[in-house]
């Protein structure tokens, strides 16, 4: 009896997280391929983006108001001071990096994107060891080199290339790695009361959105503000279908979050970062089979080069995990930059998990 209850648990979690690993593919690679999409026929990226950051504000301010009503608990909310200094940096460093990632799909194909992403994890290295949150090692090195020669392998006499697109890509992943080292010292402030991801999310999108707005209306506000899709609209029809597009992609990057932090409490940050390397692979084999993205045989080693200097970080973390008896706070940082703000939230009390899966299982 205690046997036949061992294995129908087994098979019980196996069935979970597997189904809380396709549920983040679907978020996670739709919303890669739903960006690149809307920029084939709305050229506002920026604006985008903006409306993007307006409904994860809403769906969030919601979430932490069901969660208070339910449980009876104030969230916490920062004063002025603390979030114009210690949010304000990690907010516009966000933003930078969301919106030129969502800029660049104007311009480059989704392989080129997913591979040039897949490099901030070398900047985020790189500032973990300025910032001393990392410690220098060989075998940091050895991550540095192989994605760093995987990214010029996969860009090399790429038929597609843009030089625009890429150094719009590139500079994203250097302002990820700012801003995944912001955000690493920001949670560790124990005292600001932002481990968990709602309040984090529901603090950052006002900020982020006043970061990106001067950037905006530089490059697209005069352009938006004569385009017959919005300001002059002639036809109510095409009007509200770009809407709901642009709304959709909203629900999207808010569904992404919840998708991650599910698996996260549910399994462990470890699954989600071989998750994510796997993803990464999909996403390339969707894109070569949906629209026809060119792949040479170089490019693909490039990519498997770099997928090695990533999994050897994300081996590394867990065997230093594991040497120290246990979970501990991560000082480093794990294969998919976007997924940092959640991987760090599964090291919290089984009191805050509960509450916060509560959250997460209310969104979906």
């Amino acid at each position: 009896m205690g046997r036949w209850a061992l294995d129908v648990a087994f098979v019980w979690k196996a069935v979970l997280t597997l189904g809380l690993v396709l549920l983040y593919y679907c978020f996670s690679i739709g919303i890669t391929f739903y960006n690149k999409w809307l920029t084939k026929s709305f050229h506002f990226p920026l604006f985008m983006t903006m409306l993007h950051l307006a409904v994860i504000f809403l769906f969030s301010a919601l979430s932490r108001a069901l969660v208070q009503c339910s449980s009876h608990r104030a969230r916490v909310v920062l004063s002025w001071a603390d979030y114009l200094r210690r949010v304000a940096p990690t907010a516009l460093a966000t933003a930078l990096d969301v919106g030129l990632s969502n800029w660049s799909f104007l311009y480059v194909t989704v392989s080129l994107y997913t591979m040039t992403k897949s490099s901030a994890v070398l900047f985020i290295l790189i500032f973990s060891l300025i910032f001393k949150l990392e410690e220098l090692r060989a075998a940091l090195v050895l991550v540095v080199l192989l994605i760093a020669g995987g990214l010029f392998m996969f860009t090399y006499k790429s038929t597609q290339f843009n030089v625009e697109g890429f150094a719009l890509v590139l500079g994203a992943s250097f302002i990820g790695g700012i801003r995944w080292t912001l955000t690493q010292m920001l949670l560790q402030k124990a005292e600001l009361g932002l481990q968990n991801p709602i309040d984090t999310m529901f603090h950052l999108q006002p900020l982020m959105f006043l970061g990106l707005f001067p950037l905006f209306a530089v490059f697209e506000g005069l352009h938006l503000s004569t385009s017959e899709k919005i300001f002059r609209f002639q036809d109510t029809g095409l009007l509200l279908r770009v809407l709901g597009s642009l709304f959709l992609g909203g629900i999207l990057a808010f569904g992404l979050g919840f998708s991650e932090f599910l698996l996260v409490s549910r399994t462990s940050s470890l699954t989600l970062s071989i998750a994510g390397i796997f993803k990464e692979v999909c996403t390339l084999l969707l894109a070569a089979h949906l629209l026809g993205d060119q792949i040479s045989l170089l490019n693909w080693l490039g990519f498997a080069l770099c997928l090695s200097g990533i999994s050897l970080h994300v081996a590394l973390k867990a065997l230093h995990s594991r040497g120290d008896g246990g979970p501990k706070p991560l000082k480093g940082l794990g294969s998919s930059p976007d997924l940092e703000l959640l991987l760090r939230n599964s090291q919290q009390e089984e009191g805050d998990n509960e509450e916060e899966y509560f959250v997460a299982q209310g969104q979906q």
